[in-house]
């Protein structure tokens, strides 16, 4: 089969669109004829050698962990899709990914993808969706109600983010250039930010969820603005934990930063979960989630989705289309 791979750790420049072996499913595993795959910033982070200490891989190794396709076979014992069914997933890292025209998955990472996307545009959702799902639900708690800061709110985790903040009944505020301003309000935030011009701690203040995907000194600035912990003015009897900070990136914040401010912190890393990808499915086929493709290159032209990646202002995805028309 044709796959993007890379032998050696290095710049945009090491990827090679070449023959790689076709995987067969093993046990318990799904063969997927790909059709498209989702481009983050994880891959080329893995590219460049930044992720080895802590995940060392065995070279060369195909990129890409958001897909959308066809299924092709099944292995032994794998009995939840059948061949021709439409799957998207979020498959695991530690194993070949989907810059190729066949993966080998896990049937449980595998769900229908959704019916009203193609498959460039299903591609574009499972690690960033399931990112934004996990870091707001499972991570921080977001309920009806309460009110989050979601950073860097028009990519791909914020994007999404945004929504499924806004599905919950939750207040959104968002930061984001000046340029996706309008962006952001279509997606449903009630207050934008321009943190090129405006800083967003003078003018955000008691959010009980803030969504780090920037790390540095935004997480920094960041402390001030969630819910102290303390008595409810409300309910004499209620202590608030405080809000928190939930980072989907960088080091752990460090405790002792959010005890100083009276709030919490945790830091997370995405897995993968067919059960909510199944969920997220059915809120955009019922059209209250939208997808965003920036860009989308054919599968060859990997190192190009690499560069605009990398510079970190890119509005939603980018898609590679393994399959013409798909």
């Amino acid at each position: 089969m044709k796959a993007v791979q890379f032998h050696d750790y290095g710049g945009p420049e090491v990827l090679r669109y070449e023959d790689a072996p076709q995987p067969e499913p093993g046990a318990g595993e799904v063969l997927v004829r790909v059709h498209a795959a989702g481009v983050n910033p994880l891959d080329w982070k893995i590219r460049a050698g930044y992720l080895k200490a802590m995940r060392p891989y065995t070279l060369p190794l195909i990129l890409g962990w958001d897909l959308s396709g066809v299924v092709e076979s099944n292995g032994p014992g794998a009995t939840r899709f059948a061949p021709g069914d439409a799957v998207y997933s979020r498959p695991d890292i530690g194993r070949p990914g989907a810059y190729a025209e066949y993966i080998s998955v896990r049937e449980e990472e595998l769900a229908l993808k959704p019916k009203s996307l193609d498959h460039v545009h299903a591609a574009a959702v499972p690690l960033t969706a399931l990112t934004a799902w996990q870091a707001l639900f499972d991570t921080g708690g977001l309920s009806k109600g309460q009110t989050v800061l979601i950073h860097a709110a028009a990519g791909g985790v914020g994007s999404f983010a945004v929504q499924f903040a806004k599905w919950k009944g939750a207040r959104v505020i968002g930061t984001a250039s000046a340029r996706n301003l309008e962006f952001l309000k279509s997606l449903g935030c009630d207050q934008v930010i321009d943190y090129q011009t405006t800083p967003f701690e003078d003018v955000v203040h008691d959010v009980d969820v803030v969504l780090d995907t920037m790390a540095g000194e935004t997480r920094q600035r960041s402390w001030q603005t969630i819910k102290r912990a303390g008595v409810s003015p409300l309910r004499a009897n209620d202590k608030s934990e405080g809000g928190i900070l939930v980072s989907t990136l960088g080091p752990p914040p460090a405790q002792e930063d959010a005890g100083a401010h009276g709030v919490r912190s945790a830091v997370f890393w995405v897995r993968a979960d067919a059960a909510q990808l199944s969920e997220i499915a059915a809120l955009i086929d019922s059209g209250q989630v939208k997808v965003h493709v920036e860009a989308v290159f054919p599968l060859a032209q990997a190192a190009r989705a690499h560069e605009l990646s990398a510079t970190e202002h890119v509005r939603g995805k980018i898609v590679l289309q393994v399959i013409p028309g798909s």
